[in-house]
């Protein structure tokens, strides 16, 4: 393994984490716009279910982010460690996941969520050291 910079690992984790939470929220959203896909198919059948999703450019650009993730994870993992780079990854995903929720598609993130983010936000601190 390549010895990388702390602004080159967390640049890297970033990425991941950016690119994940924009995927999950354009996903959800165009799911939301979508609708009930039980209600599209038994109206329209299977394949007006699936040509609902596919053809919502907000559920594309969903898809095209969580494969930026998938391929900025790949990356990350060549040049850092997996015992870092997974958790923490995935801690900012759930932190960012939250206030883009809360953000752009107006849920109610209740206290124990935001608890949970600061917990998640410890124990990230405690593996980078």
């Amino acid at each position: 393994m390549t010895t990388v910079s702390i602004f080159e690992t967390w640049a890297t984790i970033g990425t991941v984490a950016v690119t994940a939470v924009a995927g999950d929220i354009l996903t959800a959203g165009a799911m939301r716009k979508i609708g009930d896909l039980d209600e599209i198919r038994a109206h329209s059948g299977l394949a007006g279910a699936i040509k609902a999703v596919v053809t919502c450019p907000m559920f594309l650009l969903g898809v095209g982010s969580m494969a930026l993730s998938f391929f900025s994870l790949l990356f990350t993992l060549s040049v850092v460690d997996v015992s870092l780079a997974a958790p923490a990854s995935a801690a900012i995903t759930y932190i960012g996941n939250a206030f883009a929720a809360k953000l752009f598609l107006k849920e109610n993130v209740d206290r124990r969520r935001w608890f949970a983010a600061i917990f998640v936000c410890i124990g990230v601190f405690l593996l980078s050291k």
